[in-house]
């Protein structure tokens, strides 16, 4: 019933509802990795409500995912059949990068993570993270095998709800933006963000509103990406987006 929803966070929602049933969890999120982009926020559900989960999101997909285990089992996992299911689990002590585990594991109160990834279609990745409150400790293994039982089913919410309104919405610029990247792998993540923004049809000030910088800053990282590429206009990057693949 969560996925047919238009409330973007019921399937989080439901997923913490149904492993909270069995397990002490305080938090989930469903991120989409597409394309070799940065991660996007499928749905995020948390007990406090609010947008305080939504925010830790934002700020880890900005700045942190390429320091998440999760983003290197993705980056290694390039051959993996599409109907595998992967758990891994990430504690906060093992965090090295100390504003990552302020932002994402001690400012939310999370002392481990377990995450169930899983491979919808051809380079997208969908991961469910389980998130345990610090009241309660880690993770103990027979509740890591009790996750292991119900992961299939969650991998299938997850990937039914992505065909139906994820990948439908986002894919088709993910995938521009995959080509973009390799044409240029020297742009910077804040030039990625703005190419990201005008791939999916955002103005200036709203890309600037979500990477939390001016529109003329926005018009900035456009300029040198633009250098870049080796373009002058949105009309050589969108034509740069669809060429096809290279043999």
């Amino acid at each position: 019933m969560a996925i047919s929803r238009p409330d973007p966070d019921a399937l989080a929602a439901s997923v913490l509802g149904t492993v909270g049933d069995f397990l002490p969890i305080s938090q989930c999120t469903i991120f989409a990795y597409e394309f070799d982009a940065r991660p996007r926020t499928v749905s995020v559900a948390d007990h406090r409500g609010g947008r305080f989960l939504r925010d830790v999101a934002q700020r880890y997909a900005t700045h942190f995912h390429a320091l998440d285990g999760n983003r290197a089992i993705i980056d290694r996992s390039r051959t993996t059949p599409h109907d595998a299911l992967m758990l891994h689990r990430q504690q906060g002590d093992e965090i090295e990068n100390e504003a990552y585990r302020a932002a994402c594991y001690a400012q939310p109160n999370v002392s481990d993570r377990l995450s169930l990834l899983v491979q919808p279609v051809q380079s997208v990745w969908l991961s469910i993270n389980l998130y345990r409150d610090g009241a309660y400790g880690l993770f103990e293994p027979d509740e890591m095998a009790q996750v292991e039982d119900i992961a299939p089913l969650l991998a299938h919410a997850a990937k039914a709800h992505y065909a139906l309104n994820g990948q439908h919405q986002q894919g088709s610029a993910a995938a521009m933006l995959a080509r973009v990247r390799r044409a240029c792998p020297a742009l910077t993540p804040r030039e990625i963000d703005v190419v990201r923004g005008m791939l999916e049809g955002e103005s200036a000030a709203a890309i600037g509103m979500r990477m939390g910088i001016k529109a003329s800053s926005v018009t900035t990282y456009q300029k040198r990406a633009y250098a870049r590429l080796g373009i002058s206009s949105q009309r050589q990057l969108f034509a740069l987006s669809l060429l096809p693949e290279q043999t």
